[in-house]
């Protein structure tokens, strides 16, 4: 339902027409001519007449097949090109849905670190009323809390704007859901680079090129074709006032002209077939520069998942569970514990943004090769 795709549909009922009409062979043609009379002496009236009907037809000369051929591969590449706007549509949904995800789980994050802020404010109110901390640190928890409060509120602001931005994607004005499902911790698997290089060269992104490349082979065989003019013949039966006699009739017309009256048109075809080619080579260069720079992205992404996962997380998780338990006990100060929170959240924060990242990459490098990465681990 996507729009653009939908426009792709019109179109190709537009070209499927221009096959049916190309199929159509010319109409022959009914002739009647009269000849000698409304003259002078014994042409004076219609009584030395001499009347022909006759029937004529155009030998195109093998264009015909031409014409049908041409108009196929039009259709070819047409649905070819449908094929990347396909995986092009699909793509920036993808997108759009992994910015929803993110936003997800931002929110997540945004309201667990509000929990977190107000236990804190209770934390620190008890101690205050216990003489064992400051009233600056009750001031600061409390501080601390109105902004984890105003950053779950962009979260949601972001979302609700993000969900908007997904319905659009099937032409749908006003979302009819309030979240997204996906798993982002599990990272994807990519093949090697060789791998996906080989994939490009079967991708949608390369075989328009060669639908293109049939397509203009057949309008320069048709601009060939049409350099030989087209003959007419016909053939009837003329009627003989004079002698009230009939006779049939047969003549053919042939064009006086040169295999060059075309020549501009069969130039123009050859510059267009030349051009599929250059544009093709262009276009496999900077497609082979992109994945290169996605495949690098994906392998710093993962890397930068994995280390946070694997490394970071679990020790502040830690650490925070020691100092929390240490404030409590007059151990650490509230600064300390502060610092730590903050950290903790950033860190599972950056953790959503690296995992969804990599996605984000995946879902480009499967546009540009056209196939699926292997399945994900957790």
């Amino acid at each position: 339902h996507h729009p653009d795709l939908i426009s792709f549909g019109y179109q190709l009922e537009a070209q499927q027409g221009r096959v049916t009409q190309s199929q159509v062979k010319p109409a022959p043609e009914l002739g009647l001519e009269v000849e000698n009379f409304l003259g002078s002496g014994i042409y004076e009236d219609a009584d030395g007449a001499e009347a022909t009907l006759s029937l004529g037809w155009v030998l195109e000369r093998g264009k015909r097949e031409h014409y049908i051929e041409a108009s196929r591969a039009g259709v070819s590449a047409l649905k070819a090109e449908a094929e990347v706007g396909r995986l092009d549509a699909i793509a920036l949904t993808a997108r759009l849905f992994l910015d929803n995800l993110e936003f997800q789980e931002r929110l997540t994050l945004s309201q667990d670190a509000m929990a977190v802020a107000e236990q804190s404010v209770a934390t620190v109110d008890r101690r205050v009323r216990a003489g064992r901390a400051t009233t600056a640190d009750l001031a600061r928890a409390k501080a601390e809390l109105a902004k984890v409060r105003l950053t779950a509120l962009d979260m949601e602001h972001e979302l609700a704007t993000a969900r908007q931005r997904l319905a659009t994607q099937w032409g749908q004005a006003q979302p009819d859901f309030q979240q997204v499902t996906g798993h982002w911790q599990r990272l994807p698997r990519p093949d090697s680079f060789a791998v996906l290089l080989e994939q490009v060269d079967r991708s949608p992104n390369m075989s328009r090129y060669l639908s293109q490349q049939r397509l203009r082979e057949a309008e320069l065989r048709l601009a060939e074709t049409q350099a030989k003019p087209d003959w007419r013949i016909s053939a009837g039966v003329r009627h003989l006032e004079l002698t009230g006699d009939q006779a049939f009739v047969a003549g053919i017309t042939i064009p006086l002209a040169t295999r060059d009256r075309n020549r501009g048109r069969v130039a123009e075809a050859k510059a267009n077939l030349a051009l599929v080619d250059a544009e093709r080579a262009a276009s496999r260069l900077q497609i082979e520069t992109q994945l290169f720079s996605l495949y690098q992205a994906l392998q710093h992404s993962l890397h930068r998942a994995e280390t946070l996962r694997d490394e970071v997380l679990p020790r502040l998780q830690e650490a925070a569970d020691q100092t929390r338990l240490g404030y409590e006990r007059g151990r650490y100060s509230f600064y300390e514990l502060q610092q730590l929170q903050s950290e903790l959240l950033w860190t599972r924060m950056n953790l959503a943004e690296a995992a969804i990242d990599a996605r984000r990459h995946q879902t480009e490098i499967e546009r540009l090769t056209g196939a699926a990465m292997p399945s994900s681990v957790q």
